[in-house]
């Protein structure tokens, strides 16, 4: 089962679960809380091959393939920023047959 990984949020409300279009959402917390959210979401993606992330009002259960594609890119173009960005693909169906 997916272990369900908390996005911070404060919007209240029904859940709404994305699995079509886009969806963003961006949040600042400290580093304590960065810290929190990468653990839990390292133990998840420990745990299964599949993850949900959610917020207050919203989830996005995701099936990931790996390799996970990791990029750190660095800028002080316009001040000093360090971005590490994390992206998933879902398993591509390859055709095959199988018995289980």
């Amino acid at each position: 089962m997916p272990k369900k990984v908390d996005f911070p949020s404060n919007q209240p409300g029904d859940i709404e679960t994305i699995t079509d279009g886009f969806f963003e959402r961006e949040v600042y917390l400290s580093g304590e809380e960065t810290a929190s959210f990468l653990r839990t979401l390292a133990d998840a993606l420990e745990d299964d091959s599949e993850v949900t992330i959610h917020g207050d009002d919203w989830e996005i259960p995701f099936e990931y393939a790996e390799p996970i594609e990791v990029e750190v890119e660095f800028s002080n173009r316009s001040g000093r920023e360090l971005e590490i960005e994390l992206e998933f693909e879902e398993p591509e169906d390859d055709g095959s047959l199988s018995v289980e």
